[in-house]
């Protein structure tokens, strides 16, 4: 079931007032876990500055609302991704936002069902685990087998290990953002 444009704007101003809020050490704000927003789901907060990652932090799957998982992804994929510094408070005024919302995560039995672009990628192999959402293959301009190498590398695996006995698991994504002028809305 997708959010409504609606449910889309209220979590994306959701998640900011989240990472302002915590940024500054006030209390954190609520929204209704009503409709789309009340459903168990996974979901993945990506931020940016000026057009680079600036962090993205994410839950595959869950037994939160969606409201709750966001919220905690949000302020997470600014303060907690290893890969960067805590965000300040200024960095958020030049941050956008991007929530991607996961569908049922499903094994694939034959990677040319894989469709780059419509599909994220979960990689398991001897306790490692690597995951690339759908937007990453097309933002790079992979190939199927290319973003299959890449997931496999994000999870501390050889290239080749979907090729050699890893599991491979598939799942859409609803993808949605903020303006470039970092607003919600139509």
């Amino acid at each position: 079931m997708a959010l409504t444009d609606s449910e889309r704007w209220s979590l994306l101003d959701f998640a900011r007032q989240s990472i302002a809020a915590y940024l500054t050490r006030r209390p954190l704000p609520g929204l209704a876990a009503a409709g789309g927003l009340g459903r168990q789901s996974g979901a993945f907060v990506t931020v940016h500055v000026e057009q680079k990652l600036r962090g993205c932090i994410g839950y595959i799957e869950t037994d939160r609302s969606l409201v709750d998982v966001v919220r905690q992804c949000a302020i997470s994929a600014a303060t907690d991704d290893p890969r960067f510094p805590r965000m300040t408070s200024e960095e958020l005024d030049r941050a956008s936002l991007e929530i991607s919302v996961l569908g049922p995560i499903e094994r694939v039995v034959d990677v040319a069902t894989i469709v780059v672009g419509r599909h994220g990628l979960v990689v398991h192999h001897d306790g490692r685990r690597g995951l690339l959402l759908p937007q990453v293959a097309t933002d790079w301009g992979w190939s199927r087998d290319t973003f299959l190498s890449q997931t496999c590398l994000k999870a501390g695996l050889s290239a080749t290990a979907w090729q050699q006995g890893a599991e491979i698991f598939a799942f859409e994504a609803e993808i949605f953002a903020e303006r470039q002028d970092h607003t919600s809305g139509p």
